[in-house]
């Protein structure tokens, strides 16, 4: 039941209405939105349920023993527990084959034939957003930073909302817990600004995003005999497509969330204006970017062994954060180019932030110019379906014997990646929703009716799936 469906559409106004009408009984309202995001994630495969359910009911009460016994060694074999259960299920279900097939590899090049059985399980939606976000629960009550949640529905609700379920934010327990038995309240303020974010996540992904995918599609599909400059456009075209594709969902889940009453944090901010990797990192895919640091980078001892061992600690977390992605090589080539940058920025002291040129726009610009353009070469391996297209994409990079004709969709696409990398800079200086909600009400009811027939007659291409639902 994608965000861009009819089906959704209908499914969240009955939801909301009836929420709304439970605001009185929290417990009962609580209980509604828990069996609504079952059935939500259930539309897509029931069975599916029964990783959900099972990850929930593992770390709910692995976190009550843990928080429960002063004996060391109890919460560490509780605190395995959930990890093994969480990392397990992803071992399974998303990582079976890739290290089947590696093994397979390996043992070919030693000269052995090795033959392994393979996994025909589809990947479960969503599972890799919301085992991290189980997951850190439990860290945090082994931290002593949370306290274990005594409701099961309510750590349920937590786990399961179905705003964020599938793609994010993944949204640490701590920000999300105490929202849940206070009482909802919405302005009529908060209600536009809902509605502003819904109406323009859905025009990034179905008018914006949806029509660079077309055009990346076709470049990447045949890289053999594709012209350099279209090869380029292609990789620029895929750039701000995954973009308008993720964060047009991330705003969406804001808004249905902001609506039903809850805060869910930002996920995007502007993230090719940025000055460095450093600085990309804290703009983009912001949860799960600030989720590896606190999980990963600092218990691996971030930056306080060394510069060596920080070097290797940012290689480690990216390749996993590469690796987190999807089974497979063209992922980790993903992370590791960042793990790299991030690395040499580090070393040479190059890990600067905006605020650091203020004052300086000029330089500010042209720093950001150079990052934006690395950025999107670390695109073409997360693109690519394998090695071998990485490698035959990056060679089309410089075939300009091939034949060129400028068409209409190519120069659309331009036009696109234009107006798009205008309006982040725009953004930089002035709120654009901000900028919207503060015109009269004709102005602005004139824009959402603009946006709204933009997105019917794109609609009529069919529903595009959101990118990041194969993660």
């Amino acid at each position: 039941m994608p965000f861009n469906s009819i089906e959704y559409l209908l499914f969240f106004i009955a939801v909301l209405c009836v929420s709304w009408l439970l605001v009185g009984k929290p417990q009962l309202r609580i209980l509604f939105l828990s069996l609504a995001s079952y059935y939500f994630y259930a539309s897509n495969n029931g069975w599916l349920l029964v990783l959900l359910l099972g990850s929930t009911a593992i770390d709910y009460f692995a976190a009550h023993r843990i928080e429960a016994t002063g004996d060391t060694r109890q919460r560490k074999l509780w605190l395995t527990a959930s990890l093994v259960t969480n990392l397990g299920m992803l071992g399974v279900f998303k990582y079976f084959n890739f290290f089947i097939g590696t093994a397979q590899s390996g043992a070919s090049l030693l000269g052995f034939d090795l033959t392994l059985p393979q996994s025909h399980i589809l990947l479960p939606v969503g599972i890799s957003f919301y085992t991290f976000q189980s997951m850190s629960y439990t860290i945090d009550v082994y931290s002593k930073k949370l306290k274990a949640e005594r409701s099961f529905i309510r750590f349920a609700f937590f786990v399961s909302f179905f705003p964020q379920l599938v793609a994010g934010p993944i949204v640490r327990a701590r920000y999300f817990l105490h929202q849940i038995p206070e009482t909802p309240r919405l302005s009529m303020k908060a209600f536009e600004a809902s509605l502003f974010l819904i109406f323009t996540g859905l025009f990034k992904k179905m008018v914006l995003g949806d029509t660079l995918g077309d055009y990346a599609d076709l470049a990447f599909s045949s890289p053999d005999t594709t012209h350099a400059f279209v090869a380029w456009l292609g990789l620029y075209a895929f750039t701000f497509q995954i973009y308008f594709d993720f964060s047009g969902y991330t705003d969406i889940a804001i808004g249905c969330a902001r609506l039903l009453g809850f805060r869910l944090p930002p996920n995007f901010r502007r993230p090719y204006t940025a000055t460095s990797f450093s600085e990309f990192w804290r703009r983009w895919h912001i949860s799960l970017s600030f989720w590896l640091r606190d999980y990963l980078y600092k218990p691996l001892g971030g930056n306080r062994k060394g510069d060596i061992r920080a070097y290797a600690n940012l290689m480690i977390t990216m390749l996993l954060g590469g690796l987190w992605h999807g089974a497979n090589w063209t992922f980790i080539i993903w992370g590791g180019l960042h793990g790299l940058f991030l690395a040499i920025e580090k070393r040479l002291g190059l890990a600067k932030f905006s605020r650091d040129y203020h004052g300086k726009p000029i330089q500010r610009f042209f720093r950001s110019f150079i990052i934006f353009n690395l950025i999107v070469l670390t695109w073409l391996p997360f693109r690519a379906t394998d090695f071998s297209h990485f490698i035959a994409y990056t060679k089309a990079l410089f075939h300009f014997e091939q034949s060129l004709s400028i068409t209409l969709g190519m120069l659309l696409a331009i036009c696109i990646i234009l107006g798009a990398l205008g309006a982040q800079w725009f953004g930089e200086l002035k709120s654009i929703k901000r900028l919207v909600l503060q015109q009269p009400f004709i102005l602005r009811a004139l824009f959402y009716a603009g946006i709204i027939i933009l997105i019917i007659v794109f609609s009529a291409r069919g529903t595009e799936p959101f990118i990041y639902f194969r993660f």
